[in-house]
């Protein structure tokens, strides 16, 4: 018994120390090295002050900004409880959410075919970003909260449109984050 028992403990050692200690440091230390911003969360920074992260999405309900994703994630955005509804498509609750997210859309001036990602969660509830479709719905609601041309709106969505890497690996999208930080320093929003 003790003859399978030291090489038993010697070895649950030994990849403790590889596996639960050394190779996390290696792999911490090559993000903190080759992509540190990326590594610390990706965060946004005005003024000193962390406003949110770009890879993260994040609730924004006044008019004057684009809206993201709705979140089935906790309360909405609540990284803590990042996932998806797992509600399936003849669900109740799922089709008066998108009902409600429909009703949302077409209260904030929304006309015709709306896009899927403007009325549904992402699988994570975390989406930091939209399709170019969703927030062109959301031009002139944007333009008229802020008092500027819905073509200046328009050309910041165009502008703000990231393509899909290499041209083939994704979609093309939007990040709201991004895309409301350049409208503050373009239109900063009326006095009211």
């Amino acid at each position: 018994m003790t003859r399978h028992l030291r090489p038993t403990l010697v070895f649950l050692l030994l990849f403790t120390l590889l596996l639960g200690i050394l190779y996390p440091l290696a792999t911490l230390s090559i993000g903190q090295i080759a992509m540190p911003r990326q590594a610390n969360g990706s965060l946004a920074v005005v003024d000193g002050k962390v406003i949110g992260s770009d890879i993260i999405g994040q609730s924004f309900t006044q008019p004057v900004y684009f809206h993201g994703r709705p979140s089935a994630a906790g309360s909405g955005y609540d990284a803590t409880a990042s996932s998806g509804s797992n509600l399936g498509p003849a669900s109740k609750a799922l089709i008066e959410r998108t009902r409600a997210s429909v009703a949302a859309a077409r209260a904030d001036g929304a006309t015709g075919a709306l896009p899927p990602d403007l009325v549904t969660a992402s699988a994570s509830g975390l989406d930091p970003d939209i399709s170019p479709e969703a927030a062109i719905a959301q031009v002139q609601r944007v333009a008229k909260a802020r008092g500027i041309a819905t073509s200046e709106v328009r050309t910041l969505v165009e502008s703000s449109t990231s393509q899909p890497l290499l041209g083939i690996l994704g979609e093309p999208r939007v990040n709201v984050l991004a895309i409301n930080r350049q409208l503050d320093r373009m239109a900063p929003q009326p006095r009211r």
